[in-house]
């Protein structure tokens, strides 16, 4: 789900190399950290947190398929 998360956030941001995606695995419910630069945290977010729920939606379909619980979160 890491590379998941990074592929789509490197594509929305203007300075993709400030992209950093963190995975914490517990019980295996999987939690997936999304910082990007500040400049870049609206791009991210979206109007009305709609952009951030596209990611969230998008990888709740690959980890259901995959048998697993994964949450995003986002920030700086």
């Amino acid at each position: 789900m890491k590379e998941l998360v990074e592929t789509i956030a490197r594509a929305l941001v203007e300075h993709p190399d400030e992209v950093r995606v963190t995975e914490e695995e517990s019980d295996g419910d999987i939690v997936v950290y999304l910082n990007v630069a500040e400049d870049d945290m609206g791009k991210v977010i979206g109007k009305q947190g709609r952009i951030a729920k596209a990611i969230r939606s998008v990888v709740k379909a690959a980890s259901i398929k995959q048998g697993k619980h994964v949450d995003v979160e986002i920030g700086r």
